[in-house]
């Protein structure tokens, strides 16, 4: 009798442990794969006090811990918006956060200038990203000078993303400590919170909604991530960054009681409501803008529906022509996503409309991890087991190039394509983005 009882104990747990495996996004190996990957390629990219880089860039001079957007030789400076995609990994301590948040402080424009180049820097600009060597910040794409920086190829603006990802870094290191009285510290004689306003108000928007907005006369790249390419009118990406960044100053004002929180919500409200009708084609998916490369965008698309932006209808639209376009293999590669699906290219021989780099190489047609776990959770709102196979197919990719086996080995790439093209190996936000989303799906 008591073996009978204790076969089926066993059979109730072996049942219950497989149940519950079933019911997880992806495995709890898979999870822990990508955890420690994450925090290997984080500590490659980590660029110590003092720590000497390279002759032409000199040594870390800005008196703590800098995070770079990857390991080996990419991108030796901090950068402000893959630093503040990869905070929600958890991985990054207090005080590496508060000294890159006050660095980034300290180097906000704080007077209107014109570049060399003609190009024009507005008060309350935050940099593109800033050298270690002195702490100078450049505002623009495409170099690490200070004084050659700013050429319209990168946009007579600087780009509109990192003002709002300043915000989320407030946002995320007030949350986490509880320290809210870092809000009204000043900073080079200006409090924390009203940097923090300042950046918001930085890239010109509609009046009207709120939205983001370039010319063709005056633009700022919508996002870091396609700096290349040249995208005018009302700018979907840097829209949505907007939305989560208002939502996160009013939370923030809040908490030092200032009346003006309702201001932030009530934007947010408005950007809601506005991105589905200015955006969504009749599939479903978000334009990237409606200028120049009005084009259909798989990030703009499935950022909206991880931030929460699209319901109803508008949602499920959005995520059933995702997991058709992954189906269809005009998504993903290997896991990996492109910005635009292969049925979407401007024409035979660009992706984009207009761009700075050749087809199906860089941001105009390879493709990219970053994406990965927005694309699945979206997908996951319709199909989950699809979800699943594209977030197992992107592991397995990982796995196969991990680049701690040495030698070729690179993964996680920034990006790649279908031939011999990788560019930059042990990419931070290639990981740290698709493992914040794929916990918030567990």
């Amino acid at each position: 009798m008591k073996c009978i009882k204790l076969v089926l104990i066993c059979l109730v747990f072996v049942f219950s442990a497989g149940h519950a495996q079933q019911g997880s996004f992806i495995s709890s190996e898979n999870l822990s794969f990508l955890e420690g990957m994450t925090k290997d390629v984080l500590e490659a990219s980590r660029i110590y006090p003092g720590q000497f880089i390279s002759k032409d860039f000199g040594s870390n001079n800005t008196g703590g811990m800098l995070i770079r957007p990857g390991g080996r030789d990419a991108y030796p400076s901090f950068w402000i918006r893959d630093y503040a995609m990869s905070l929600e990994t958890g991985f990054i301590s207090k005080k590496e956060q508060l000294h890159m948040l006050l660095l980034t402080a300290s180097t906000q424009c704080d007077q209107t200038w014109i570049t060399k180049g003609g190009s024009l820097i507005p008060s309350g600009s935050i940099a593109d990203h800033i050298r270690i060597d002195d702490s100078k910040p450049i505002y623009f794409p495409g170099t690490y000078s200070y004084e050659n920086q700013g050429t319209p190829e990168w946009g007579t603006l600087p780009p509109y993303c990192d003002q709002f990802y300043f915000i989320h870094m407030a946002y995320y290191y007030v949350k986490q400590t509880g320290d809210h009285k870092i809000l009204l510290k000043e900073v080079n004689g200006t409090r924390l919170i009203d940097r923090l306003r300042a950046a918001f108000h930085a890239p010109p928007a509609n009046v009207n909604n709120h939205i983001v907005y370039a010319t063709d006369a005056i633009r700022g790249v919508d996002f870091g991530f396609r700096d290349a390419q040249v995208i005018t009118g009302n700018l979907c990406f840097p829209s949505i960054l907007k939305y989560r960044a208002a939502s996160e100053l009013a939370e923030l004002l809040q908490l030092i009681k200032s009346k003006d929180s309702k201001t932030y919500l009530e934007i947010a409200g408005t950007i809601r409501q506005s991105l589905p009708g200015m955006f969504m084609d009749e599939r479903g998916m978000l334009l990237a803008s409606t200028g120049k490369s009005k084009q259909a965008d798989v990030w703009s698309t499935a950022l909206s529906v991880y931030y929460g932006i699209l319901e109803g209808e508008d949602l499920q639209k959005a995520s059933r022509m995702l997991a058709k376009a992954y189906k269809d293999g005009t998504l993903s590669y290997k896991g990996n996503i492109r910005h635009i699906l292969t049925t979407d290219d401007y024409n035979e021989t660009t992706a984009w409309e207009i761009s700075l780099s050749g087809k199906n190489l860089y941001q105009n047609g390879a493709y990219w991890g970053t994406p990965t776990g927005w694309v699945c959770y979206a997908i996951n709102q319709v199909d989950p087991q699809l979800a699943k196979a594209l977030a197992n197919e992107f592991i397995e990719d990982l796995k196969a190039n991990d680049y701690r086996k040495g030698g070729d080995f690179g993964a996680p790439y920034e990006c790649f394509n279908k031939s011999t093209y990788k560019q930059n190996p042990i990419y931070l936000t290639t990981v740290a983005c698709p493992l914040t989303a794929f916990r918030k799906i567990n």
